[in-house]
Order: C-alpha cells, then sequence, then structure tokens
C-alpha cells in the first residue's frame, strides 16, 4: 500500500468537530470529538469514535451515556480547542465553561447551537478507538446556523 496516499485519502473524509459530554459517579466531563454519524432514523441512533485509553471512555462504558453539543462555525473553534487535550482528572475542562446537565446527565454546552443526549445501545471495540453507537433521547436547537467542521479549524485528522 501506498502510505502516503492512504493517508491523503482518509483526510479527504469530511468530519464535524462538536463536544462530547459525559458523566459517571456524579463526575462530568468533556472531550473534541470529530467522528460522528447517524446511523438510524427508527430509532434514532447515532455513532461516536471514542479513543479508548482516557477517562471519558471509561466514563461512557460505566454509565451508558453521552451528549453531544454541536458548535457553530463562527466562534466554535475556540471551544473546541479547550476541550481537545487529554484531561488528567474528571471534570477539569468542564471548570470555567458554561454548562448545563442534560436530561441523562451528561453536560451540554451553554454555547452549543445544538445539542442531543443519548443512551448507549452497543459498543464496538476495535483498534484504538471504540464506535460508540446511542439512541438519541433529547435534543434541542439554540440557533440554526452552520456547524463547525475540521476543514473550518485548519486542522487534519486521519491517516
Amino acid at each position: 500500500m501506498d502510505l502516503q496516499a492512504k493517508k491523503i485519502a482518509l483526510r479527504k473524509i469530511p468530519h464535524g468537530i462538536f463536544i462530547v459530554g459525559v458523566c459517571a459517579n456524579g463526575q462530568l466531563n468533556a472531550f473534541t470529538g470529530s467522528w460522528l454519524t447517524q446511523v438510524s432514523f427508527t430509532p434514532p441512533l447515532v455513532a461516536i469514535g471514542v479513543k479508548k485509553d482516557t477517562i471519558s471512555y471509561t466514563m461512557i462504558e460505566q454509565s451508558k451515556v453521552f451528549s453531544v453539543s454541536l458548535l457553530g462555525k463562527d466562534g466554535g473553534k475556540r471551544i473546541a480547542e479547550h476541550f481537545v487535550k487529554p484531561a488528567h482528572a474528571a471534570g477539569e475542562k468542564l471548570v470555567g465553561i458554561s454548562h448545563t446537565v442534560g436530561r441523562t446527565g451528561a453536560p451540554i454546552l451553554d454555547e452549543a447551537i445544538a445539542y442531543f443526549e443519548c443512551e448507549v445501545r452497543q459498543i464496538a471495540e476495535g483498534g484504538d478507538h471504540a464506535v460508540v453507537i446511542g439512541e438519541v433521547v433529547e435534543a434541542g436547537v439554540r440557533q440554526d446556523v452552520d456547524a463547525l467542521t475540521l476543514k473550518d479549524t485548519g486542522w487534519q485528522y486521519g491517516g
């Protein structure tokens, strides 16, 4: 395989940028995600990719819930940058970030243009990430504007 071609081809996959909120044992956490897709209309299911060696992944395994806060194209990069760094302790990334706790107990950012909350239905482990499939059990729209994408940030992911 041409490794450079593989890297370039995989980087052409379009990605959104959003904040995944998690909770477990009375603690909250959140991280920047870029792997999200809807996989079913009935019931409404989404799939996210979550790095397995993280605090957030362990919290999802324990609580079986997560939230997704969609960020606006204008101004969302600043928020995404805040959550992209690994957490050393659960909750530290939410300090000073305005948020509410949703129906599932997972955090939803106040600056989100839209959000949804999910109950985990399945986790498929493979490689360094797991695919977490969740059923959307709550949703809201605060602003009907374009969502932030990876291309908007100038970042690259994949390969």
